[in-house]
């Protein structure tokens, strides 16, 4: 996570329970290594290991994780068909995706299929540990700013598309509804959003809420696909 997006991230409650962690990658060194840095943390616990798709799948309904770190390139199924599965399962488990590029093609894929975030590989384990924590919060997103860069790249390396409809469901917002979505689209974090419309963060909050259930989406990243998606908003000037 940049600097410029470490104002973004909010403190997390400590609850009794740990945060319980699912682990999935083909590569048994390197789930060693995120064993290792999670288990460190008193309120983190890995409650589990799969090498596949497959396995991560009969994994989340046996063992109910909080938090799900899947790579991409795996056999049997990978990680973003996993992906896929799990948020349209009853199960509420969150995905983050493990990508080797930060503007890799499979983050953005992982991000549609409904993964709440996307991280490198080499991550540092400080950004490991807050990444789980903040995607485990439910209200909080992974380097917003990194996502938005993502998504805008992948928008631009795509043939044109003639527009697509209006979503009906842009109806049910209100005015201000959509001006905080859009908000969120360009990666602005609520304490900025509230600066922007003069608002405060508890009812930033309350609005964020609000577009979530309106729209049908699980977190504030699925409101920055949906926007790309839909043409809510558009690529920003490349040179940035």
């Amino acid at each position: 996570m940049s600097n410029d997006d470490d104002k973004y991230a909010t403190e997390h409650k400590v609850s009794d329970a740990p945060i319980k962690v699912l682990l999935v990658d083909d590569q048994p060194l390197l789930r060693m290594g995120f064993r290792l840095i999670l288990e460190g943390e008193a309120d983190l616990a890995v409650v589990g290991e799969a090498s596949n798709g497959v396995e991560a799948l009969t994994a989340v309904e046996r063992l109910q994780p909080d938090v799900v770190l899947m790579d991409v390139r795996m056999p049997v199924m990978d990680g973003i068909e996993a992906t896929a599965k799990i948020t349209a399962s009853a199960t509420a488990a969150r995905v983050i995706i493990l990508t080797t590029f930060d503007l890799d093609e499979y983050a953005f894929a992982g991000l549609q299929a409904g993964a709440s975030a996307f991280l490198l590989k080499d991550v540092a384990p400080a950004e490991l540990v807050n990444a789980v924590h903040l995607v485990a919060s439910g209200d909080a997103v992974v380097a917003p700013r990194v996502t938005q860069r993502l998504l805008e790249n992948f928008v631009r390396s795509q043939p044109a598309r003639p527009a697509l409809p209006r979503d009906p469901l842009l109806d049910e917002l209100t005015p201000r509804e959509l001006e905080v979505a859009q908000s969120i689209a360009q990666g602005l974090s609520n304490a900025e959003i509230a600066h922007q419309l003069f608002l405060s963060e508890a009812t930033v909050k309350t609005h964020v809420r609000r577009i979530l259930t309106k729209l049908h989406l699980r977190d504030r990243v699925q409101v920055v696909v949906y926007a790309y998606e839909t043409g809510m908003v558009t690529p920003s000037n490349p040179d940035y």
